[in-house]
């Protein structure tokens, strides 16, 4: 587990962009099943590519797409360990992958970015991809 004081920036990259923090096996679960339309979901992390591409390219698209997932969630790795792990239950057949972003249509994966899709890619690119894909589903 991270020290709390280390992932607070973090956290607050997301949560001030509006994403909701879903921090246990539960609040994961009752969200995917309860909330009808779409949802993204960035699993997040503390590494380089997480703070380089992921984060700031899930905020870039989100702020310039017409076309809106209808939830925005966050959990994160190595530190909510049990929201993470239920949130890679909903996830499969992926394999666990942090930083990750998922897209989901009523509790169903319907788009999956895995971390090797992240890594060496620029934050432009990953918004690029993502608009494409909140185009197609939202």
């Amino acid at each position: 587990m991270y020290p709390a004081d280390l992932v607070a920036p973090m956290r607050t990259d997301l949560t001030s962009a509006g994403f909701t923090e879903l921090t246990t096996s539960e609040e994961v679960t009752n969200h995917l099943e309860d909330h009808k339309g779409t949802t993204l979901m960035v699993i997040n992390s503390v590494c380089g590519c997480a703070a380089g591409a992921a984060r700031p390219g899930v905020k870039l698209a989100v702020s310039h797409s017409e076309k809106k997932p209808d939830n925005l969630t966050t959990v994160f790795a190595g530190v909510d360990q049990e929201a993470v792990a239920k949130a890679r239950e909903y996830t499969l057949p992926y394999p666990p992958s942090s930083p990750s972003i998922a897209l989901f249509k009523d509790g169903e994966l319907i788009h999956f970015v895995e971390r090797h899709h992240i890594e060496g890619r620029s934050a432009q690119m990953i918004a690029e991809h993502l608009l494409d894909v909140f185009d197609e589903y939202c």
